[in-house]
């Protein structure tokens, strides 16, 4: 399995239609998985293309409109029937655990492992979540209900010893972590050898930023600078922007100019209208901004 990689459960809308299903992805890191949003059949869309939940631990929740939340109560309840006992950690907007809790209560009594809900505060942007493995940040998002993205940051590696240059200096098991943390080493008669002879740097840490839903805010631009991969939500074309400012939405066009404001080093765009049949166009209208865009479908799988 690769070390950061993508994977769309579902990037249509509110409406679901025959080729799109409603919001949620997984974000694989280091063998650890994260939920992002879960629309009405998530479960399906995970069966359907053969994705292993056993390393789900963490879902985070961008705002509480159906197509991105109405799938969890489900997922939870298979979890159940499936015998799972790790706790199930849902970061969200705090107004979801008052709206699910009574249904967890109902449908749920017998679970064999814990929910436990972790509030977002959706207008700021800060640290929400993090292991040893990753960071997580809120992005606020302009939007008719209170609704952030969240910025997944890959913290560094240890750096990579050179075995040969270990023997050669006979360094101790005792000194290697250090020296992976990128001290150097102090030889018994008071020689420094540099860091730099004894290890080579890791691979750069990767970064992916997701928003959706929102309509375009030049806000969120300092916040995923530079990122290696953003998806962008683009629930219609720029023909239709009155449209979508009166709902909080962004064209493909806006957000390919999000992209390239950002140096993002790549794009996905998504969260279709269900009115699109044909998407082509959508991808046509955001390359002309931002070259390097991808369309979203369901099943992609983006290693980044």
């Amino acid at each position: 399995m690769e070390n950061f990689e993508l994977r769309i459960l579902g990037c249509g809308s509110a409406l679901p239609s025959k080729k799109n299903n409603q919001t949620s992805q997984i974000l694989t890191v280091r063998d650890k998985q994260y939920m992002i949003d879960c629309g009405e059949g998530t479960q399906n869309q995970l069966r359907r293309f053969g994705i292993k939940t056993n390393r789900l631990n963490h879902i985070f929740i961008s705002h509480l409109h159906g197509d991105h939340i109405f799938g969890l109560i489900g997922l939870i309840s298979s979890f159940g029937m499936t015998g799972r006992t790790a706790e199930l950690c849902i970061h969200a907007p705090k107004e979801l655990e008052s709206l699910l809790k009574p249904q967890l209560d109902f449908f749920c009594q017998e679970n064999s492992f814990t929910v436990t809900f972790y509030p977002v505060e959706t207008r700021k942007h800060q640290l929400v979540f993090e292991d040893r493995t990753i960071e997580v940040y809120s992005i606020p998002l302009k939007h008719r209900v209170p609704c952030c993205g969240y910025l997944f940051r890959e913290k560094p590696k240890q750096r990579h010893l050179i075995r040969e240059m270990i023997d050669f200096y006979q360094i101790p098991i005792k000194d290697l972590a250090n020296i992976k943390n990128g001290e150097d080493f102090v030889t018994l008669e008071g020689d420094i050898i540099s860091n730099e002879m004894l290890t080579r740097a890791p691979i750069p840490p990767k970064s992916y930023a997701y928003c959706s839903d929102t309509a375009y805010s030049q806000k969120i631009i300092p916040i995923i600078e530079g990122v290696d991969c953003l998806f962008h939500e683009a629930t219609f074309m720029q023909s239709e922007i009155v449209r979508a400012k009166e709902t909080g939405h962004s064209s493909a066009l806006q957000a390919a100019q999000i992209a390239r404001e950002a140096n993002v080093k790549k794009l996905i765009i998504g969260h279709f209208s269900a009115r699109y049949t044909d998407q082509q166009p959508l991808l046509e209208e955001a390359l002309t901004k931002f070259p390097n865009t991808i369309l979203g479908k369901d099943g992609l799988n983006v290693i980044i």
